[in-house]
């Protein structure tokens, strides 16, 4: 379709034209016939009518429409559970039915897509090669990642196969999801005769020579009036052993060994209840603590310009860790005595203007005391800049910024998880100086600033400074407000900002050995099913950063096998990927050439089997069914499949006809022009014919 701007009383000006120039040229003796005469004015008269519509900016609209028919996704819980406690018999009757499912909606006109725990956009999952083998249920992720897959396009429904049973993620019947959901519940809902190790309770961490608990959670179900025994391990060797009754009238009970820390390293102990006869499976009868054994406490100063709520939320984070030694210093207040001692030192607002608190740096300046700057309102900048701790703050008067916490993918040294992530997405905002930010040779940002939605490349948390002077920088005095508004927002439990302090104090620390070599895990413990991810970094002998190294790794496990890697740590800090390892305790040993010089180092790796999926046998029905009704579906067993299939054939979903509407200009057609021409040539081949120009 021909569309312009101009009025259509504009199309009968271009005609006019085009017959006042034709009359004009034609309208004199010709030397030929009338005909001919005739033939070429209509040739002038089209070209030159077609040549003024085109100064009317005409365009070409054209529709085109798509038909894109009602998609439903099967969403299956492969997880162990679902094998594990369902019935072979209804397991089979349930896959061969969602095939027949399948198959039927498909001759419906329906598209059937397959998705399940872990399967992925790019490697969709096949119902004839479905393995129940996922070691973790987050139905959640399932559902919320097919809505996020499917949104603007015709989704009709999601059918979720599952017994229920969620053991990571949030609850989906918590979430909000804009298409029905047809539940199809598998296990059993009568529970097994079993006994169970539902958790263990210990500190991560003890010191050498002191006495620490480790407490176990025992689940049973068909054994209440009888009793248990309970095993505490190292390898093969009993430790200790508890014979634990199991009341009438209850489901759990607990069980306390206490141990003396041997010498400092790290320690695996298995806590194992021993089989009895009729128990329905034993995988879920033991659990392993890891525990790191230490020399002592690690001392921490928190010394501040005034009184503020930071020092409070900051003592709270530091004391909720057993590992750490506190020591408050105020000046005016309570000031830092002469001959204290301490490991790493928090500096909240200092140096400060008039010079307050400069006897506390000058100790931590003297010692050369890792230090954890906190830049506020009291903050001397220009003082702060002279410290080296790599990061230079030129501010633009008193201007701020209200941020909050991004985590840097690109900074290795300690891992951010999802969760804590997300919780960092939910901070109020913390006001930071607004100005130039300038990190300084070897400083590197952990956190970056979130103004609002907009995540920019500011640092917030930054570790620089010399090796044998480490020093990291938050860039906010309002942190407070976000351990304050996780606490309520977590029950308590403000895990999230705890972690982040007790890891940067712990970083701080661990960065003073002088390594040239330093090759570590990203984080504490990693389970069975984690990918397994070490960092690396390399420095030259005056202890600058180098990157682009090779690295050779050996991992030794408890069996003295070996895993051979070799890899180099790029500029972005990502780190070295050995994917998911059997449970145990892993020796690392590293080398490389810095510099023509061999460096070698080395560490342990820790990954704990947690047997997630073996802990509850009993499915959760209830759960599938509230999920089904808000959504505005129902809940079905494998038996009713057909009736399934004839329900959501009955709602008649439609399929969606959507319309696209494209304009183009009409002198942009190349076509057009070798039309004009042929016209024009026809034109003046004829008149030089018969003998006129």
């Amino acid at each position: 379709m021909l569309t312009t701007q101009y009025s259509s009383w504009f199309i009968l000006l271009c005609l006019a034209v085009g017959a006042g120039y034709a009359a004009l040229q034609y309208s004199a003796q010709a030397p030929w016939s009338k005909q001919r005469n005739y033939a070429l004015a209509a040739l002038r008269f089209a070209v030159v009518s077609f040549l003024c519509y085109l100064l009317l900016a005409p365009v070409i609209r054209t529709t085109t429409t798509h038909t894109e028919a009602p998609a439903l996704v099967l969403a299956v819980d492969n997880s162990q559970s679902v094998e594990l406690f369902t019935p072979k018999n209804v397991l089979s009757q349930a896959t061969d039915g969602l095939t027949k499912l399948a198959e039927t909606l498909r001759g419906k006109g329906f598209t059937v897509e397959t998705r399940t725990l872990t399967s992925t956009p790019a490697r969709p999952a096949r119902l004839d090669s479905l393995r129940f083998s996922a070691a973790t249920t987050d139905l959640d992720q399932l559902l919320a990642g097919t809505r996020d897959a499917y949104e603007g396009r015709n989704l009709a429904g999601v059918v979720l196969l599952s017994d229920g049973l969620v053991n990571r993620g949030r609850s989906p019947a918590s979430a909000e999801f804009n298409f029905p959901i047809y539940t199809v519940a598998l296990g059993d809902t009568i529970p097994k005769r079993d006994l169970r190790l539902t958790g263990l309770t210990y500190n991560r961490v003890a010191f050498s020579g002191n006495k620490f608990p480790i407490e176990a959670e025992i689940g049973f179900e068909g054994y209440a009036g009888g009793a248990a025994t309970v095993e505490l391990r190292e390898g093969n060797k009993v430790l200790d052993s508890r014979r634990v009754a199991l009341p009438t009238g209850r489901r759990r009970v607990r069980a306390t060994f206490q141990l003396t820390a041997p010498a400092p390293g790290k320690r695996r102990y298995e806590v194992r209840i021993v089989p009895q006869a009729g128990e329905f499976t034993a995988l879920n009868n033991a659990r392993t603590a890891f525990i790191e054994i230490v020399k002592g406490k690690l001392r921490v100063l928190l010394a501040g310009a005034a009184p503020h709520p930071d020092l409070k939320a900051l003592r709270a984070a530091i004391l909720a860790n057993d590992n750490f030694d506190l020591t408050l210093a105020l000046p005016g207040v309570n000031p830092l005595k002469a001959n204290a001692d301490f490991d790493v030192a928090i500096l909240h607002q200092l140096p400060a203007q008039g010079g307050l608190g400069n006897e506390i740096l000058a100790q931590v300046k003297a010692r050369k005391t890792p230090a954890l700057y906190i830049i506020g309102a009291q903050s001397d900048l220009g003082a702060y800049n002279q410290l080296g701790a790599g990061l230079t703050i030129q501010p633009r008067g008193a201007q701020t910024d209200e941020v909050t916490p991004l985590p840097n993918p690109g900074f290795a040294r300690f891992a951010t998880d999802e969760e804590s992530a997300r919780r960092f997405a939910q901070y109020p905002p913390a006001p930071v100086p607004f100005g130039e930010l300038r990190l300084g040779p070897g400083a590197e940002a952990a956190l970056w600033q979130r103004v609002g939605r907009v995540a920019t490349q500011k640092p917030l948390l930054v570790f620089g400074g010399p090796t044998d002077h480490r020093q990291a920088t938050l860039l906010t005095d309002g942190s407070w407000q976000w351990r304050l508004s996780e606490a309520v927002a977590h029950d308590d439990k403000p895990e999230a900002y705890d972690r982040l302090i007790i890891r940067t104090l712990q970083l701080l620390t661990q960065n003073a050995n002088k390594k040239r070599l330093d090759v570590y895990p990203t984080q504490d413990v990693f389970g069975t099913q984690d990918d397994v991810t070490l960092g690396a970094e390399t420095y030259n002998a005056v202890f600058e950063r180098l990157y682009n190294q090779q690295i050779d790794l050996v991992l030794t496990d408890e069996k003295k096998q070996t895993r051979r890697f070799s890899f180099a740590n790029p500029e972005d800090g990502s780190p070295l990927h050995l994917g998911p390892l059997p449970a145990g305790l892993y020796r690392i040993q590293a080398r490389a050439t810095l510099g023509g010089q061999p460096q070698q180092d080395a560490g342990e790796l820790l990954v704990q089997s947690q047997p997630l999926e073996a802990l509850e046998s009993k499915a959760d029905h209830n759960l599938l069914a509230q999920l089904a009704r808000r959504s505005g579906a129902r809940l079905y067993y494998p038996a009713q499949l057909d009736k399934l299939a004839q329900d959501i054939i009955k709602a008649n979903y439609k399929p969606v006809i959507t319309a696209e509407e494209d304009l183009k200009d009409l002198i942009n057609l190349k076509w057009i022009f070798f039309v004009i021409l042929a016209f024009l040539t026809v034109e003046w081949a004829v008149r030089k014919y018969s003998g006129s120009v």
